[in-house]
């Protein structure tokens, strides 16, 4: 019995010296490396979501390369909504700063791109919330999306 115990009591002090390495190793791991997140909605189709499928395209978001400014033209990334910053969106940098940029339906024609900004749309035009709506946005709070991943049910 008293080998039984001393045995339990050993496993609980290794298991808890491994969750107090763990836990903090893999949330600073996904808030400065990379995370995974689901994307959802068409504003973004064709390249995530394609035609309409109710699975949610997964996307590996590099938090990396966006505290290292290499966020270009093309890449998609990740923004807090302006509407509901509880809410995350993904959409494609379409201008870095100094750029100037032909607006669809925001106030102004054309905008030059802020220091420190960038312009983001979603692929869809015509389903998309983004800097035509809210303007240039800021661009190291954006984390990037890297690859793409499969959808879970596939």
């Amino acid at each position: 019995m008293a080998q039984a115990q001393g045995w339990l009591k050993r496993y609980l002090k290794a298991f808890c010296k491994g969750f107090f390495v763990a836990v903090p190793v893999a949330v600073t791991f996904l808030d400065k490396v990379a995370c995974v997140a689901r994307v959802e909605g068409a504003s973004m189709q064709p390249s995530l979501n394609p035609g309409g499928s109710p699975s949610s395209d997964v996307v590996l978001l590099n938090h990396w390369k966006v505290r290292n400014f290499e966020v270009q033209r093309g890449d998609i990334v990740s923004l807090v909504s302006p509407k509901n910053p509880a809410q995350k969106i993904i959409k494609r940098v379409i201008a870095l700063e100094g750029d100037i940029v032909q607006t669809i339906g925001h106030r102004k024609r054309f905008v030059r791109v802020p220091r420190g900004h960038m312009w983001v749309e979603g692929d869809h035009h015509g389903h998309s919330f983004d800097s035509n709506s809210f303007g240039p946005e800021l661009a190291n709070n954006s984390p990037q999306a890297e690859s793409s991943l499969p959808p879970l049910s596939q």
